[in-house]
């Protein structure tokens, strides 16, 4: 397992302006002023590689997941790159305290931010240290056809997660922190996104619209 320590992010003050609506560039840096010293980041990964392959599942390094996209999405692909990144726990801890409900609001999107920020220092990372060009992620929970409890198995093939970041795994399987992403990085000519797959209409994190004839192609029911 590999540790990224001390991961630098940027948090465009024009992101933050859009996200939460606000009315001033100026309120948008007085925010992220207050909320930077609360962000630790950092993240875990590995190389694996695929051991075999099912009609509906795949194993990576002994362990087995069950997952037909994942399956689809890794039929040419023998390296993949298992991943945690984290901000810490601080940030949420300063909104939790903070007394006004909208100020709350405010950090805990930042935190959304910013964690997603880390996970691309991550990806320039990969693409940069192993001389990849596209790559794609798939998360556990991100798709019903990949449930969030085989993110046990993730955790697994990656070692001890908690000693390394501090992240840990709650009973129905969330990460404590919150502001924690997991997945598995692989490599992709054409970018794949889950959202692409995933009809849910009212959904704030969407990247990209829901797509029937991918969905066809991987028989997923709508």
């Amino acid at each position: 397992m590999e540790l990224l320590e001390n991961i630098q992010i940027d948090i465009e003050p024009e992101a933050v302006k859009k996200t939460l609506r606000l009315d001033s560039i100026e309120t948008a840096h007085a925010l992220i002023q207050t909320a930077r010293p609360h962000i630790r980041a950092k993240a875990v990964y590995r190389v694996s590689y695929v051991d075999q392959k099912f009609p509906d599942a795949v194993q990576l390094d002994g362990v087995r997941f069950t997952s037909r996209v994942l399956r689809k999405n890794l039929d040419k692909i023998e390296r993949v790159f298992p991943y945690v990144v984290t901000i810490g726990p601080a940030l949420e801890n300063t909104a939790s305290s903070c007394d006004d409900l909208l100020d709350q609001y405010y950090l805990d999107e930042i935190g959304n931010l910013a964690v997603v920020g880390a996970r691309k220092q991550l990806d320039r990372h990969l693409r940069q240290h192993f001389g990849l060009g596209k790559i794609s992620k798939m998360s556990p929970g991100s798709l019903k056809d990949w449930p969030i409890n085989e993110q046990k198995k993730l955790f697994s093939i990656l070692g001890d997660v908690e000693s390394s970041l501090g992240v840990t795994l709650t009973p129905s399987f969330l990460m404590i922190p919150r502001k924690s992403l997991s997945g598995i990085y692989f490599p992709s000519e054409i970018p794949f996104l889950s959202c692409q797959l995933c009809p849910r209409q009212s959904c704030p994190s969407r990247q990209a619209a829901f797509d029937h004839k991918l969905a066809e192609k991987y028989r997923i029911e709508p």
